[in-house]
Formats: C-alpha cells, sequence, structure tokens
C-alpha cells in the first residue's frame, strides 16, 4: 500500500484582487461564463470549524488543537454575506447553499438564513435556501432553521454501523444522533432531505447496502458520493475510489433500479429510482464521470473569496471590495468579471493534468469552501 503523505500547508492564502471591472456590468440575470454556463447556484461557508475529523476531509493529523483556524473579524458578518449574495441573486442565481466546515457551528445561523430567505431571484421567486450538515447538532436546531426559512438539509453520513462511523468521524460521534437529527429535520418539514455517503473503497463500501435498505422507502434520497481529490491533507489515492457504476450495480441487484432524468440542469447527481416506487438514491461521480459541462455553480469562502471550482487553487478576494467602500453596482461587475472570464473544468482535465507532488499550485480544502 502506497504510504500516506498529508502536507502540512495553509490553503487560504492563495487569492486574486478581485478589482472593479472599468466598464459597468451589469446585472441582468443572463451571466454566462466563457464556456456559456450560467450562474445559478451559490454555495456559502460559514465557517472553516468542524467538530468532526473524518479523515477524507479534516484529518486530525492536519486539524489538531494547534490548527490556526481564521480568526472572527476575518469571517465574513452576515450582513457582509447576504449583502454578497444579493449580487450574486441579481445575475441568476437560483440557489443557496449554506456550509462549512460543518455551518451549524456559526452562531445564530438562523438571523442568515432569514436574511438570506428574504431575497428574490430576478423573476421574483423565492430562493431554494438549503444546508449541508453532518448533523450532530440538527436534532436540537431543525426547528429553529425551519422558522427562520430554511427549506431543505443534507446531511452527511458516511455508514450505519456505529463502529465504522465512529472510526470514520474520529470523534468518536455515535451515528444515533445524527439519525436523531434526520429525524427532527423530517418532523420539522425540511425537505425534502439528501443523505450524502462518501464512498471510501477498503473503509466503508460494505456500508452500501444497509444505507440503501435504512432509507428506501422513507422520501430521503441518499446519494452516493466518489471519495474525490480535493485540497491536499486527505492523502487521496485512485485505488481508494468505488466507482459509482459499481455502487449502482451493487444495489441494482438486491433492489431492481430505474435511470431517471435530472431535476434540473447542472446537476450534480445522476439519478435511479426504485423500480417498486420505493424512491430515488442518486450517485455523484465527479472523479469517473465529469460532469463540468453544465456546472452551473460558485462557492463563497467565509472570508470572502470567491472560488470557481470545487478544485480550483486560488479564489478571487471580494471582501477587500466589500470592506473598501465598492458600491453595490462595482461589487456586481466584479463578481460578473469574475464568471465571464471562468473556465474551469478540472474533472474533465484530471487525467491530462500533472500530479500535485507539494511543489505547485494546490487544490484549496474541501473543509475551507464546503463540498
Amino acid at each position: 500500500m502506497a504510504e500516506r503523505v498529508i502536507p502540512l500547508v495553509d490553503q487560504r492564502v492563495r487569492t486574486l484582487a478581485a478589482g472593479v471591472p472599468p466598464r459597468a456590468i451589469p446585472a441582468t440575470g443572463l451571466l454566462a461564463d466563457a464556456l456559456g454556463r450560467p450562474l445559478r447556484d451559490l454555495r456559502i461557508s460559514v465557517t472553516d470549524r468542524c467538530n468532526f475529523r473524518c479523515s477524507y476531509c479534516m484529518p486530525k493529523e492536519v486539524f489538531d488543537k494547534d490548527y490556526p483556524y481564521l480568526p472572527h473579524s476575518d469571517l465574513l458578518t452576515f450582513e457582509e454575506i447576504t449583502r454578497v449574495a444579493r449580487q450574486f441573486v441579481a445575475h441568476g442565481v437560483q440557489k443557496i447553499r449554506l456550509t462549512g466546515g460543518e455551518p451549524l457551528l456559526r452562531k445564530n445561523i438562523e438571523i442568515l438564513i432569514g436574511q438570506l430567505a428574504a431575497l428574490r431571484t430576478v423573476e421574483g421567486a423565492p430562493l431554494d435556501i438549503t444546508l449541508t450538515t453532518n448533523g450532530s447538532l440538527l436534532a436540537r436546531k431543525a426547528r429553529s432553521l425551519k422558522d427562520a426559512g430554511l427549506q431543505r438539509v443534507t446531511v452527511s453520513l458516511d455508514g450505519l454501523d456505529d463502529t465504522v462511523f465512529r472510526r470514520m468521524n474520529d470523534v468518536d460521534f455515535p451515528v444515533a444522533e445524527v439519525l436523531a437529527g434526520i429525524h427532527a429535520a423530517q418532523e420539522a418539514g425540511l425537505g425534502p432531505i439528501k443523505v450524502n455517503m462518501v464512498v471510501q473503497r477498503g473503509t466503508n463500501e460494505h456500508e452500501i447496502l444497509p444505507m440503501a435498505r435504512r432509507f428506501k422507502g422513507t422520501g430521503i434520497v441518499l446519494r452516493f458520493i466518489e471519495y474525490m481529490d480535493v485540497g491536499a491533507t486527505n492523502g487521496w489515492r485512485m485505488d481508494q475510489v468505488l466507482p459509482s457504476a459499481e455502487v449502482v450495480k451493487l444495489i441494482h441487484a438486491q433492489m431492481p433500479l430505474v435511470q431517471l432524468e435530472p431535476s434540473a440542469p447542472g446537476e450534480t447527481a445522476e439519478r435511479w429510482g426504485y423500480a417498486d416506487g420505493g424512491g430515488e438514491i442518486g450517485v455523484i461521480s465527479s472523479v469517473t464521470q465529469a460532469f463540468c459541462g453544465d456546472c452551473n455553480r460558485a462557492r463563497l469562502s467565509t472570508e470572502g473569496q470567491l472560488y470557481l471550482c470545487l478544485f480550483a487553487t486560488q479564489g478571487h478576494d471580494l471582501r477587500s471590495l466589500v470592506r473598501g467602500g465598492a458600491t453595490d453596482e462595482q461589487l456586481a461587475s466584479a463578481i460578473g468579471q469574475i464568471w465571464h472570464r471562468r473556465d474551469d473544468r478540472y474533472s474533465q482535465l484530471r487525467a491530462s493534468m500533472p500530479a500535485d507532488t507539494g511543489t505547485g499550485a494546490r487544490r484549496v480544502e474541501m473543509s475551507y469552501i464546503g463540498g
């Protein structure tokens, strides 16, 4: 087995200044990037902290008690986040997902949700406001999140076996409490709920069928995610990737599946329905089947760096504009210019790119900008 090397490098310093374009770029809701892809989905990280230490995301060897998390003064305030989000919405964003780290660790996040829920798309419709969580705090917060205006949640859960789950989260957190959080979210009306399982060969692939059986017929959509080469700290190796095609084949042999149409343009998950009508599953195949061609997502880090791809090596500094006196029109123009130049398609080009040897540009960590 290859030796696991975890480089200790701060990923937060690779940013580009986001200047105000000399020519205004008006927000018309029709913004497209260099490959013709619209801007429809904004993912906002509200904290770089998490209370789990999953090896594929925030391994304990790196994110220990001495890790230098961002000081609170560096984080965008809720008012600043809402102001930036408003400019994205003016450019065509219809969906906002709050991420982390673990977003429920951000104090009073319900206030932010309420502010974002008051925004309207260019057509005058409410935004789709959702949140991704590890579920550890969901049981106690589900009702207040719903009351604040949150519509849906996605819960990360990598197995039902308590021993496996405790080992993967590496903080000895019991799976029963995550399941209780999912139940509380259902009771509060946060739905449809999605459950994301990162499948890592040699670690939890034996949990695929138990997970499928557990959520079949519940109205919860279980999605299987290929273990991704995000960042530089998770020791990613291709031999730990279980292709989604194998996941579908495994489930289909026990519970027959039929392929479904995508639910929306730019959808990351390939949808499969149970032939007996017992709901559906999804597979996210960013390693074996790139879906860059219709990617319509932008990512805003917790201190205001705009990233155009989950696998980006650098961001664009919007915080300096927000705190430097830029008008809303100037902020919108800067966002428009950045997106208009976007040509990112890492997953399509992955095979032809040189390996990250630790000496060149590094991809940003998933814990920093969310999944």
